[in-house]
């Protein structure tokens, strides 16, 4: 499932005639990678299919549940094959695993015949194998970095994350600052670009990988900012699906996006968090950051049924005198380890806010920029995930001790 691309705008209707079959075909239309497309439901087998489309157009797509004899679905195919467009394609879902029934279903034009019960997985790759091209170029991934509360560094790992993904890997990396109001990519990066984000999401028309190359700005040999205006000369209040068409471009555009998401919870936030690839939470460990982080957790989990939970990160932990709850406290009410643990370094992190570096530039010798390190690797896919529970607690002691 996680390497399946996105389906076009397409419609769908699926005939069925089992509860079975209705729940999963409910499922996809909850699925992320679902979104673009139109899912109906009908009851009833392919005798309801040709009572139908006697009267009304065919979708791009007919999904057909069968449950009766091989002899009938050859019989009916020959009907619907009179009220059908061309261009119309049709996956059946029988229980007969015959050969020549698939053989026989494929001569007459079938795009594709599963035996049943079949799974959301099995679903949507036939449906992604039938619309979407193998020889196209491979979607980049999308990561996308929010807060569960404001001030608690999101967009500072965020940043961080994206220059080491692109400079331990030579990978083409695209950072995306969707706080259009206050968002500070272009301080921390040193850069003042005349245009970036705003000028996508404002002329959606005009967005396609020509003008989207005109809008970013080169942060490093394989590093590119789509930065936020650094003026309040209008609001940004924006609709559902407003940033919908700049992570279909940059999908295209690079292997790796980093958003960087505001701490808002809006239309616009909702949809990008729900159709990125991966979602990092960034919190500090305190009570309200726990709460916020649940909600996240919890809201996410029914927006992205099927993808992985989203990963943790605590950041600035053991920050002096300020009473903190421990990291097994914090996490397990979460359900979730976390999968790092960055210490509280006001003067490393100052020194580098305040010159436009990242921490890897300003001391790559220091525990965090290794923290940093590992991060990339595993957002990329290039390691696994290790508990951080208990030896980020000893990094942390250790880092204390010698301070």
């Amino acid at each position: 499932m996680d390497n399946l691309r996105p389906l076009p705008r397409i419609s769908i209707q699926a005939f069925c005639e089992s509860d079975g079959l209705s729940q999963i075909i409910s499922s996809c239309s909850e699925d992320r990678r679902m979104a673009r497309t139109h899912l109906r439901t009908v009851s009833g087998g392919i005798e309801a299919a040709c009572t139908m489309y006697a009267s009304s157009p065919t979708p791009n797509l007919i999904i057909l549940e069968n449950s009766g004899s091989s002899d009938d679905l050859l019989n009916h195919l020959a009907d619907l094959a009179e009220v059908c467009d061309p261009t119309t394609k049709v996956i059946v879902i029988g229980y007969d695993n015959d050969v020549h029934l698939y053989r026989e279903l494929v001569r007459r034009g079938i795009s594709e015949y599963l035996v049943g019960p079949v799974s959301l997985a099995d679903l949507i790759n036939a449906i992604a194998s039938i619309f979407v091209d193998p020889d196209a170029e491979p979607l980049g991934r999308t990561i996308a970095f929010v807060g569960a509360k404001g001030g608690v560094g999101s967009s500072t790992i965020a940043h961080n994350c994206a220059w080491g993904i692109s400079s331990l890997f030579d990978t083409e990396v695209i950072l995306a600052d969707l706080d259009l109001a206050f968002g500070t990519a272009n301080i921390n990066f040193d850069q003042d670009p005349p245009q970036g984000i705003a000028e996508a999401v404002f002329a959606p028309e005009r967005l396609d990988d020509v003008f989207l190359e005109r809008l970013l700005s080169k942060c490093a040999s394989h590093l590119s900012m789509l930065a936020a205006p650094s003026m309040l000369d209008r609001t940004y209040d924006f609709s559902g699906a407003s940033f919908e068409p700049v992570l279909e471009v940059v999908q295209r555009t690079a292997p790796v996006t980093v958003l960087d998401v505001p701490h808002m919870w809006t239309n616009w936030t909702k949809s990008v968090l729900s159709e990125v690839d991966d979602v990092v939470v960034v919190a500090t460990p305190d009570l309200p950051n726990l709460r916020n982080t649940k909600n996240l957790v919890d809201t996410l989990a029914k927006l992205r049924p099927n993808d992985k939970s989203p990963r943790l990160i605590l950041n600035q932990v053991g920050m002096p005198k300020r009473p903190e709850i421990s990291i097994n406290d914090f996490c397990e009410p979460l359900a979730l380890d976390a999968t790092s643990i960055i210490p509280f370094d006001a003067q490393l992190f100052g020194t580098a806010s305040n010159s436009g570096r990242m921490i890897a530039e300003t001391d790559a010798k220091a525990p965090i920029a290794e923290t940093f390190s590992q991060l990339a690797h595993i957002l990329t896919g290039r390691a696994e995930v290790k508990s951080q529970k208990k030896s980020g607690l000893t990094g942390l002691r250790s880092l204390l001790a010698r301070k």
